[in-house]
């Protein structure tokens, strides 16, 4: 064992310095000798097919190598099903894949591919082709699907139930002294991270490298490799900074393989960028949906029924929808449930991951109710959620694996002062403004690997260390938190460790998706370093020569790169004395983890309780959100400098859900009204207020060996309805919609 706590540290980014002086090289960045580059060309219809494409002009301009349709793109070999899933193996986006036929399913649908010497040539050249289409209606709307919708089988690649019940619901709702029906409505929402997806593609020979923005090489690999008809030894895919995700870089897209494929036909490397109008329309969405919740619950406030369905568009090949249903269906103690999705074929692309799938919808739906019910009830929005309280999972019945949700309840509400909330609406004033007080829960789920994930520790004679993991950092902070992990385990200072990752000739790690990261990258990187360490201390006790000698491996500690017994710091040696007396200038260690099979006898998620201050000007509509206090539970904190960081963003996120962010399709034209950061609104700066974070560690000893549960997403979830239910007790207004706008307020 170690005595280091290195663990639990706010340290600093190790990568903060490159990126902050332009030394991060991202995959756009990658300036390879004979580089051409290639331009999208998207359909400029939602529906319907190609009936000419007029390349002549585009030919015949200077510097163009080729230029590549259907009529000419060499077909891909298969096409792998959508299957979203923490496993190595293909995930493209969708099971659609563009430029094999002349079928246009959605508006910038790519269509044309234009490789050039230069990225002005290549965009000069494909505003030369010229496209004509037949057109046929497009479907783009709720108001347009709806009576054209079904009730899928599964959803979400097959993964989940398109309807999942307990109980009797309708028993429920006859039993019920209150019930409160209501329905909600939501924007599409778009990604925007700052870095667009970018991929580089050079081969050799028969051989493949890719420098790919991407949430996971491994996956990468494995999908073009299927893709292409390749074995994935061929397939390299290298990422080393990532700028931003969010989900948008967590599947595969068709531009990877059109890199590749324009590569092979120009026989040198080809970058592929997605321009920001193209990030729109080419690598998902989060779908516009409506949800209708029916609660049911005693005259004391505890439910008895919870009806909760979703209706979404989907695309012409896919059953997909954001997973909503899952937190809300347990969150709280309610016998009797029904959950159902609902989707109609649409003139789109398949919907993908945005930041809190699913569940920063769903529990924006659940959470406005409850604080409705708690409202015509006059109970306390605190005390209505602790009545209902699972102590179980209420979905399986058995126990969680932690909670510590009452304590967020608690210190969340004690941080942000909710005991001088007047439960009457338009009861507090700031000068002319309103001034409301909203709280929701936050819950996400815990998801485990489906393959075993693996990394490799290395300590070097002179006491440093390097672990490899084949995980990129997307901006969670990974590289920072793993060196804290292998520095804990091998008992030396993190400043003498250095993480390796986002390139696929290391040990593989599946993707990093669902707040799944930290907790299987930190388990296969722990697993190794301590493999590692009782290496070490095997050959010290093994060696006649070592003060050790003989000694049992669990009376030794090691502190400062220094193996010594317990309690008799003086005997013992350091790693490199070791190394140094056996002429060995470093050893390595595999670490293998998958979760362990008692952990499907546990619920688990990570639980949390967001608050909200808000102040509307009643004469302009104005929403304005003053402060944020956010009390998680995530299990075992590695590094509260990340968490917080990770926490913030998603707190901030929630807040331009609920105020800001929303894309509509246009139902004539088929595409999206906004297509750039001009139109489509994002929190900035001046939109922040005071955020607060409170963590509650709790200890887990199922989930993973350090306890870890993950953070990217529930900082989303619970915040838009703390902020909506605050604009509701400031003016006495329940807005059903998000984002809520002046208009809702007027």
């Amino acid at each position: 064992m170690t005595s280091a706590l290195a663990i639990g540290a706010p340290a600093v980014r190790v990568d903060g310095r490159h990126k902050v002086t332009g030394a991060a090289r991202y995959s756009a960045d990658v300036h390879l000798e004979g580089l051409a580059y290639a331009v999208l060309v998207g359909a400029r219809v939602p529906s319907g097919r190609i009936t000419r494409i007029d390349t002549t002009e585009a030919q015949e301009s200077w510097g163009v190598h080729a230029i590549l349709t259907h009529q000419n793109l060499p077909k891909i070999a298969a096409q792998p099903p959508l299957l979203p899933v923490l496993a190595v193996v293909p995930t493209p986006g969708q099971s659609f894949f563009p430029l094999q036929d002349e079928v246009i399913h959605y508006f910038g649908q790519p269509v044309a591919l234009v490789v050039a010497d230069t990225l002005e040539r290549a965009q000069h050249a494909a505003a030369l082709i010229r496209i004509d289409y037949e057109q046929s209606p497009p479907v783009t709307t709720l108001e347009q699907g709806r009576d054209h919708a079904y009730e899928p089988e599964a959803i979400f690649g097959g993964f989940i139930p398109g309807r999942d019940e307990r109980g009797d619901v309708n028993a429920g709702l006859v039993q019920a002294d209150v019930r409160v029906d209501a329905t909600y409505t939501y924007a599409a929402n778009n990604h925007n991270p700052i870095e667009p997806s970018a991929t580089t593609a050079a081969w050799d020979g028969d051989r493949l490298t890719l420098y790919d923005a991407t949430q996971s090489v491994a996956s990468v690999q494995v999908t073009v490799a299927a893709l292409l008809g390749l074995t994935p030894s061929k397939v390299r895919v290298i990422s080393h900074f990532v700028g931003g995700s969010f989900g948008c870089k967590a599947s595969t897209w068709a531009h990877p393989v059109l890199a590749a494929l324009a590569a092979r036909q120009v026989r040198r490397p080809v970058e592929l960028c997605l321009t920001r109008e193209q990030m729109f329309t080419s690598v998902g969405h989060r779908e516009e949906q409506e949800q209708r919740i029916t609660l049911g619950a005693t005259g004391e406030g505890r439910l008895t029924a919870l009806r909760h369905h979703k209706l979404s568009p989907t695309s012409p090949f896919d059953d997909w929808a954001e997973p909503s249903l899952g937190v809300a269906s347990r969150i709280y103690a309610c016998p009797n449930y029904e959950g159902v999705y609902r989707l109609f074929r649409a003139s789109t692309m398949t919907p993908t991951f945005m930041r809190a799938p699913g569940e920063a919808t769903g529990m924006f739906a659940l959470e406005s109710t409850m604080d409705d019910l708690a409202h015509q009830l006059g109970i306390d929005p605190v005390e209505l959620r602790l009545r209902n309280y699972a102590d179980i999972d209420p979905t399986t019945g058995n126990p969680w694996s932690s909670s510590g949700l009452k304590e967020c309840y608690q210190r969340g509400a004690e941080r942000f002062g909710w005991q001088r909330r007047n439960p009457e609406p338009r009861s507090h004033r700031d000068g002319r403004w309103l001034v409301g007080y909203g709280m929701a829960t936050a819950g996400y789920l815990v998801f485990e690997p489906v393959n075993p994930q693996r990394a490799r520790a290395r300590l070097y004679a002179d006491g440093t260390a390097v672990v490899q993991a084949a995980t990129p950092d997307f901006g969670t902070g990974v590289a920072t938190v793993m060196t804290q992990v292998v520095a804990d385990a091998l008992g030396i200072s993190p400043e003498r460790c250095r993480f390796e990752g986002g390139d696929t000739t290391l040990p593989t790690i599946a993707l990093a998706a669902a707040s799944a990261g930290a907790g299987m990258i930190s388990a296969a990187v722990h697993t190794a370093a301590t493999n590692l360490r009782d290496q070490l201390v095997a050959r010290a006790i093994a060696d006649p020569r070592s003060p050790l000698h003989g000694a049992a491996p669990s009376t030794v500690v090691v502190d400062d790169g220094r193996m010594a017994l317990r309690g008799r710091p003086e005997t013992g040696e350091s790693y490199g004395e070791l190394l140094d007396r056996k002429f060995l200038p470093d050893v390595e260690a595999v670490g293998v983890w998958s979760p362990a099979p008692e952990a499907a006898e546990y619920g688990m998620m990570t639980f949390g309780a967001q608050f909200a201050e808000v102040a509307v000007d009643p004469d302009l509509g104005l929403v304005r959100v003053r402060h944020m206090v956010g009390a998680f539970a995530p299990g075992r904190v590695l590094n509260p400098l990340t968490t917080r960081s990770q926490l913030m963003g998603g707190m901030l996120w929630g807040l331009g859900q609920a105020l800001l962010e929303a894309n509509y399709m246009d139902p004539r034209r088929g595409r999206w009204v906004a297509s750039s950061l001009g139109d489509y609104l994002v929190p900035v700066n001046a939109d922040a207020p005071e955020v607060d974070i409170e963590l509650i560690e709790v200890e887990d000893k199922v989930v993973n060996p350090l306890g870890v549960k993950g953070v990217g997403e529930i900082g989303q979830v619970g915040a838009a309805a703390a902020i909506a239910n605050a604009v509701h007790h400031a003016t006495g207004r329940r807005i059903r919609k998000l984002p809520i706008t002046i208009e809702d307020l007027l």
